[in-house]
This record gives C-alpha cells, sequence and structure tokens, in this order.
C-alpha cells in the first residue's frame, strides 16, 4: 500500500508498504477515504520539531470504511464508515466520563499517527471510533469535508471555547488564524458568543472568520494586537480567549487579551519550554486546555451539527490534492498558499 514517509524536513514522499495488521485485540484496520495535513504536521516538515529521517509521518486525520477489527471490538463490523479521531480514549475512565479523553487513563498510545496512506492501524477503537451513518458515496464532497474536521480541528475548536468556558453574551478573541482558530470561531458562536474577535492578517483566512462568525479583525500581532483587541472592549479585555497556535508570543497575546478573571482555552501545543505566570496570578486569569475530547464533541454535537448542515467547518480546507501529491499538499500549507491541504486517498 502507500504510505507517506518522511525523509528530512521540507520532505515527505509516498513508498510502498506493507498492509498495517492487527496486532491488538482492540485494533481496528481503516481503509482511508479522506485524509489532510495538519498544522502540527507542519513543525517536523519545517524542522522545529525532531523526527528520524525516514520514517512514518505524523499525519492524524481520516475517514474511512472499516476493513477488519479485532477480537476485542464489538462497536463495529467490516464496511461501517467512520470518523478516526485522533485521541483514542476508553469511554470508561475518570478522564473520558469527564470528557477529557485526550488524557485517557488506560491507554499509553492515545494518539494517531500514520492516517496519510491507504490503510491505517487505529488502536484501541472500541469506544473512540465514531459512526457515520451510510457509506462514503452518499455524501458529497463538501459534506466529506467537514465531516473529515471531526477528526481534529473541528472538535480541537470546539474543545478551546468549551474549556474557556464560552458562555451566551461572551466576547471571545480567537489567537490564531488557522484551521484549529477559524474552527475556534465556529464554537464560540455555537456556545452563544455575542462578540467574537478574530486575529489574522491574511485576507482569505479574514473572510473565512467572518463568513464562521466573527464580529471583528484584528490584523496587529504582539502588543499592537493585544492594544487594538483592548480598543475594542473599551479597555475591559476579552471574558474569554481562544490561544490556537501554541508560540511563546501567541499565549503572551491571549494572557494580555482577557480581562481580569477571564479564561483562556489553550489548544496550540506548545513549544515554549517556559512561562511566566506572574502577570496570571495578578490578573486571576485561568488557563485550561489540552489534547481535544474529539470523540464525546462529535458524539454529542458536533456530528449532528454537520450532518444537519447547522455547520460548515470544511471551508478550512482551501485546496485539494492526491495522496501521491502528498509533497505538495504540505508545501501549499508550509507556503501559506492553503489553509487547510485536503488529500484524496480512495
Amino acid at each position: 500500500m502507500k504510505d507517506t514517509i518522511f525523509l528530512k524536513p521540507g520532505q515527505v514522499v509516498i513508498e510502498d508498504v506493507d498492509m498495517p495488521k492487527i496486532q491488538a485485540l482492540d485494533d481496528v484496520i481503516i481503509r482511508v477515504v479522506r485524509a489532510c495535513v495538519c498544522g502540527s504536521d507542519l513543525w517536523g516538515y519545517r524542522g522545529q520539531d525532531q523526527m528520524a529521517p525516514h520514517s512514518q509521518n505524523t499525519g492524524h486525520e481520516a475517514i474511512g470504511v472499516v476493513e477488519q477489527v479485532g477480537e476485542a471490538i464489538t462497536t463495529l463490523i467490516p464496511g461501517d464508515f467512520v470518523i478516526a479521531p485522533f485521541t483514542h480514549g476508553c469511554g470508561h475512565c475518570a478522564a473520558c466520563r469527564a470528557g477529557f479523553e485526550g488524557g485517557c487513563l488506560n491507554h499509553e498510545d492515545n494518539f494517531s499517527a500514520g492516517s496519510q496512506a491507504q490503510y491505517m492501524r487505529y488502536q484501541h477503537g472500541e469506544w473512540s471510533l465514531i459512526k457515520i451513518p451510510g457509506k462514503p458515496e452518499n455524501y458529497s464532497e463538501e459534506m466529506l469535508k467537514s465531516l473529515l474536521t471531526l477528526a481534529d480541528v473541528m472538535a480541537t475548536g470546539y474543545h478551546a471555547a468549551r474549556v474557556a468556558n464560552v458562555k451566551p453574551g461572551d466576547t471571545v478573541v480567537v489567537v490564531g488564524d488557522g484551521a484549529v482558530g477559524l474552527c475556534g470561531i465556529i464554537s464560540a458562536k455555537m456556545r452563544g458568543a455575542k462578540r467574537i474577535i478574530a486575529m489574522s492578517r491574511h485576507e482569505d483566512r479574514q473572510k473565512l472568520a467572518t463568513d464562521f462568525g466573527a464580529t471583528d479583525i484584528v490584523a496587529e500581532r504582539g502588543n499592537a494586537g493585544v492594544e487594538k483587541v483592548m480598543a475594542l472592549t473599551n479597555g475591559e479585555g476579552a471574558d474569554a480567549v481562544l490561544e490556537c497556535v501554541g508560540t511563546e508570543q501567541s499565549v503572551d497575546t491571549a494572557i494580555k487579551s482577557g480581562r481580569p478573571g477571564a479564561t483562556i482555552g489553550r489548544v496550540g501545543v506548545p513549544h515554549n519550554p517556559e512561562m511566566d505566570l506572574t502577570p496570571v496570578f495578578f490578573r486571576n486569569t485561568i488557563i485550561a486546555g489540552g489534547p481535544a475530547s474529539v470523540t464525546t464533541y462529535d458524539k454529542k454535537i458536533l456530528l449532528e451539527a454537520v450532518l444537519k448542515g447547522e455547520i460548515h467547518p470544511g471551508k478550512v480546507f482551501t485546496k485539494t490534492f492526491k495522496l501521491d501529491d502528498i509533497n505538495a499538499a504540505y508545501q501549499a500549507m508550509d507556503k501559506r498558499e492553503a489553509i487547510k491541504s485536503y488529500v484524496v486517498v480512495d
């Protein structure tokens, strides 16, 4: 089968590898129908995260059809059409019961990889995989795109809004205009935010942010961006801030953009080893966040919202590629020619 292999920074290639096999009782083999490139995949592609040369790539978002199931799988059968969340919760530990399966207490191998391939081995599939009604061919390409976002970015955006405790009537700042930030805008609107300030300096992303529900756009970055947020909020700051990047600057911006007592929903993967918490203490800022509760949100809220046409997160995919052109898909995101690259596998 074809699989995406990381060769070196700036280059991934398609190679023929052995088909994945059932290795554990709760494994599921999925024939991938659609995959994509995540902003977090770019950390290794750019050489900012250490990756071994000629290793399996970090792709972790897919929808597909169940090919085989392990003996312990009772919730799925071959032929089921599924969302493959990047988190693999058990559904019954304390973390999963609380709706935080990103920190599942029973699964050490709790995150996906290898989804930019024709087939993937999905570990711990009993509770975490989500069935989609019907078959892939029953859906338009636009709907398939929105379903694919439920493997990660839409659920991650929702996680930011949930842990930031966005409430009806709130003013919300969204730091980050990638797919997660844009889905955070959708999520803040779903949760009743009255004002949503999107921090973005790219015209295509500003437009999509507005389409998704942003009421204001701040193009400035750093302290200049914070000053603009303060000007828009009468010097008070936002009730909630969604931090959807993970850099030192974005976290600093998020902390400074909230009012005293604001909550920051932090879902950008951290890339700064230290953070000065002194300003947080004196402003009573609440910081929460981590890996998204993908299965929980999809089952309770997001899958139904997509199927009913209430939200259209698939619009974050602005360029489409075949699996054979995976390096071009990475380059398009690396060069900001695409907000998110959509990969047609089957």
